[in-house]
């Protein structure tokens, strides 16, 4: 993160905390494509459009509404960016991150995650949720390479990127919810080029379960910063190769909203149980 970068998440939180009225998140929720609806569920909301925020590049894809929400989730203090941004439109990578900087600038210390993926396990279906174990990143990005930054670690540990105490957490948020849950290795490749076969292919030789274009950057830069992480991933299709369907972002979107009231329960049933 360059000079420049490090001060746009200064002029971040000073925008923000000033729409705040004092309140402080605990947690920080990203959700992906099509799993924004869950703002609607925050208490005592204030909501500001990501082009209200110093720093906030338009945001640009379908699903993502491009809005910070603060409030309180089932009693918990939360920030949900309902959308967020990718490496393929265009950004650079400090600006991808720079929601995860903003919420820890303002008191987040756990950060969830959420995206839309293609299922490579061969008996994942359509509409399962993914607990997320590991990733590997295949972006050929990182948001922390350049100068080291104050308060975040030049080499991040990343034996243990989604927590699993948080995990944990997760699975019996799942069971308290009386839903059935898989869990896996989420690949993210730059895209949005949707996979070959041949590539699909070798993510699955790799130790892959599923497959998007998110959300890596997002868990390097808050485990630098020393924040938990947590994720969920929707399978919204099977990948390329694997199921007969060809790819298409409408039918990822109608899948999560046929999934969302169960990844809200999910949430919701997590979010209740976190104390920051």
């Amino acid at each position: 993160m360059t000079a420049r970068a490090l001060a746009t998440v200064e002029q971040a939180e000073h925008a923000v905390r000033g729409r705040l009225g004092g309140r402080a998140p605990s947690v920080a929720l990203v959700l992906g494509s099509g799993l924004g609806a869950l703002v609607e569920r925050i208490a005592g909301a204030v909501t500001i459009a990501f082009s209200d925020i110093p720093g906030f590049p338009p945001s640009t894809v379908a699903g993502h509404a491009g809005r910070l929400v603060a409030g309180t989730l089932d009693g918990t203090p939360v920030f949900a960016f309902a959308g967020r941004y990718h490496l393929y439109e265009g950004h650079r990578a400090a600006d991808v991150v720079l929601p995860i900087r903003l919420a820890h600038a303002l008191g987040a210390r756990t950060l969830f995650v959420s995206n839309a993926a293609g299922g490579i396990r061969r008996a994942f279906r359509p509409g399962d949720l993914m607990l997320v174990r590991d990733h590997i990143n295949l972006m050929g990005r990182n948001p922390l390479a350049g100068p080291a930054q104050p308060g975040e670690a030049r080499f991040p540990d990343m034996s243990d990127p989604y927590d699993h105490g948080l995990l944990a957490r997760l699975r019996d948020a799942a069971a308290a919810s009386r839903l059935t849950v898989v869990e896996g290795v989420y690949a993210a490749v730059l895209g949005p080029s949707y996979e070959t076969p041949a590539e699909v292919r070798m993510l699955e030789r790799i130790g892959a379960d599923a497959v998007g274009m998110s959300t890596v950057p997002e868990v390097l830069a808050a485990r630098a910063l020393g924040m938990r992480v947590a994720g969920v991933s929707c399978i919204t299709n099977q990948a390329a190769g694997i199921g007969p369907s060809a790819l298409d972002h409408a039918a990822v979107l109608a899948v999560t909203a046929r999934v969302g009231d169960d990844f809200e329960r999910l949430v919701r049933a997590f979010v209740s149980t976190l104390d920051g």
